[in-house]
């Protein structure tokens, strides 16, 4: 199948809420030609800002952009001619059987390279830790939060993965709901919901005498799994934001939007090396002025108060 060089048609792993936060920033910049892949059952914990939801609804429109649900390459173009980005069942990547992409973007934070190679497109970009900057990837975009957030790497590898959410009034692994045992998920309370530190927003198992989710800190359900869900132990449910702005249920955070811009940043500048013929063949070319990282001394990021 022949999609079009120009603009470049770009392919995002993923489309998740940091995925999300990726594909609005490089359609708000022009950037429109996307295809975002996911799996069967997506499990977005920020479902509401996480054009996954498409999946399982069809479509689904996040800060004004409308994302849609499509069963073949071919429903592609005509979701760009009305101005929609496609999501496509195709967690394996089997589309590239049919297609070369011009760039990839792998935005599944699966914390591993899970098949990603440069080879894929003329510039292949990883979300996160679990890649290498010039041997697995041509670059790396920065997702922890601090002082490094959404810088492009061309060497390396991103900061590893904390597991710890970014502070907010103070509340950081607080804000979490995790899973007490392996099961399903059924959900007693709705994303926008206020809820009190104690109280029960859902649990995880067949009957009631399963142990369930309690708030561990006060504020509004930022992010809830749906029910139905098969989870293991462990495994987040959701999050609270304890500002009580419910406002904030339906916005990009501003992590994914940092990611985001990275990834433009990254893509901006091959697209230039190209153009001015700075570059040949399938080999990126990326120059880019940025902050230096964080100090190799230092074994954790500096927070800069950034929230959501």
């Amino acid at each position: 199948m022949s999609l079009p060089d120009y603009p470049p048609f770009i392919l995002i792993r993923g489309a998740g809420d940091l995925a999300t936060g990726v594909a609005l920033e490089l359609y708000e910049s022009g950037l429109k030609h996307l295809l975002l892949l996911e799996r069967p059952q997506p499990m977005a914990v920020r479902r509401l800002v996480a054009f996954s939801e498409a999946v399982y609804a069809g479509w689904i429109v996040v800060e004004g952009i409308m994302a849609v649900r499509i069963d073949s390459l071919e429903q592609a173009a005509a979701a760009w001619d009305k101005g929609e980005i496609p999501v496509l069942l195709d967690p394996c990547m089997t589309c590239l059987k049919e297609v070369q992409p011009q760039i990839l973007v792998d935005a599944l934070i699966a914390k591993r390279n899970t098949g990603v190679h440069r080879g894929l497109a003329h510039l292949v970009v990883g979300l996160g830790p679990g890649f290498v900057a010039g041997e697995d990837v041509h670059c790396v975009v920065e997702t922890h939060r601090g002082h490094g957030l959404g810088e492009v790497r061309l060497a390396g590898s991103a900061c590893p993965n904390t597991g710890i959410p970014g502070p907010v009034l103070g509340r950081t692994v607080e804000r979490l709901l995790r899973a007490p045992s392996d099961g399903v998920f059924t959900a007693r309370r709705a994303i926008g919901d206020i809820v009190r530190q104690g109280e029960v927003v859902g649990r995880v198992s067949a009957n009631d005498d399963a142990p369930p989710v309690t708030a561990l800190t006060s504020g509004v359900i930022r992010g809830l799994l749906r029910s139905g869900a098969v989870v293991r132990k462990g495994q987040k449910l959701g999050d609270i934001d304890p500002r009580n702005e419910t406002w904030r249920c339906l916005c990009v955070s501003d992590k994914a939007r940092a990611v985001g811009q990275g990834v433009v940043r990254a893509v901006r500048a091959h697209l230039h090396g190209l153009r001015s013929a700075t570059v040949s063949g399938r080999e990126p070319y990326i120059s880019l002025s940025q902050p230096k990282s964080v100090p190799e001394s230092a074994t954790l990021p500096i927070h800069l108060g950034r929230t959501g």
